[in-house]
């Protein structure tokens, strides 16, 4: 097997931010959306990392991503407002969203945002995480087109739709909980079809609802709900509020994702912000949320049978991401294929590989 190589994190930031001001991307706007993608590969999402990189440049190419810096404000009432994201890149207009939902959480306890005509946002921990290191509790959630059947079901109604929540500690680490409502996001099946990899059996169908290791297979097929009907019937929710809220799209008018570059995505999003001490002791609020994460690490664990081993440790939410942000801060692996196509991109776009060019050669001999 081909070896992982692990890249310099700020000369691939260079590199990423570089590709986008290239195609056209305001240089300030370029620099936020790399550094939120090459830290989904620090945190160990790389489904949500570098590797859509080339996605979003096809599609800026195409017209279907716009290179606005922002959204537009399109209706503002009290603790509620309204963005018309006019397809621009989602790193960008869902930070936009959850500091105006923030804005509105200090004036009225809480704040609702919804997002229309928006783009790929990344992991959603990204924001709600951002409301939290502001002391408010953050929430967050996206629809996409539709991916998964009703349990028992052979046909696509609904996407894998992801929600997120983070609520701030007296340690200043959020309690952070981020899924999508399948059994795996898709950006996981494309690596592993990137990667020539196969998948747990109970992450997707074929086309005909047959379950599949077939990466392949399962992108033309269907994702299975994480929890069956219970899944589902969070990712049914999920799709209608954020899209019937924002006056944007939900159901079968959001386009997919890796479909055509020319027609816009069409998702629709909410963020909400909560200020905790309209409700109560802010002190005793985080305090008591960072016992529940205390609570949760000290736990028992279970040993494993036949294990001579100690078992490992309890997580909190979002202590997985924070250990793998540890041992990525400076390097971050990188796939080959990954790597391959950001070479590509910086060959067609005329950009310099001097960050990567260690790195590049042995995929070039």
């Amino acid at each position: 097997m081909t070896a992982t190589p692990r890249v310099p994190v700020i000369d691939l930031r260079h590199l990423v931010r570089d590709l986008f001001t290239a195609a056209g991307v305001q240089v300030q706007a370029a620099t936020e959306v790399a550094e939120a993608l090459v830290r989904a590969d620090q945190e160990g999402q790389p489904s949500h990392g570098v590797m859509m990189v080339d996605l979003y440049l096809q599609r800026i190419a195409g017209g279907s991503v716009s290179t606005r810096t922002s959204g537009e404000i399109v209706s503002d009432r009290a603790a509620t407002a309204v963005i018309d994201a006019h397809d621009a890149l989602g790193q960008l207009t869902a930070r936009q969203a959850i500091d105006l939902a923030c804005a509105k959480a200090d004036a009225y306890g809480i704040g609702i945002v919804t997002v229309r005509n928006a783009f790929h946002f990344g992991t959603a921990s990204r924001y709600t995480e951002r409301a939290a290191q502001r002391g408010k509790v953050g929430i967050a959630m996206s629809n996409t087109r539709p991916l998964m059947p009703a349990p028992g079901g052979s046909e696509r109604l609904v996407g894998n739709n992801p929600i997120g929540f983070a609520l701030p500690t007296a340690t200043g680490r959020p309690l952070s909980f981020d899924m999508a409502t399948s059994q795996a996001a898709m950006g996981k099946i494309r690596l592993a079809q990137a990667e020539g990899s196969t998948i747990p059996l109970d992450w997707a169908t074929d086309a005909s609802g047959v379950p599949t290791a077939d990466p392949g297979r399962a992108i033309s097929g269907m994702l299975l709900p994480s929890g069956g009907a219970k899944g589902f019937g969070l990712a049914l929710v999920i799709d209608l509020l954020a899209g019937l809220l924002s006056g944007g799209g939900h159901g079968a008018a959001v386009m997919p994702l890796f479909g055509d570059a020319t027609v816009p995505y069409n998702s629709s999003q909410l963020f909400i912000a909560i200020d905790p001490a309209f409700f109560t002791s802010v002190e005793e609020f985080q305090s008591g949320s960072e016992m529940a994460a205390e609570r949760l690490r000290s736990s028992a664990r279970s040993a494993e049978p036949d294990s001579e081993e100690s078992p490992a440790p309890a997580r909190a939410p979002g202590d997985a991401r924070r250990q793998a942000l540890e041992r990525n801060h400076e390097t971050v692996p990188i796939s080959p294929a990954t790597l391959a196509k950001l070479v590509a991109a910086a060959e067609h776009h005329g950009v310099q590989q001097r960050h990567l060019e260690h790195y590049l050669t042995p995929l070039n001999t």
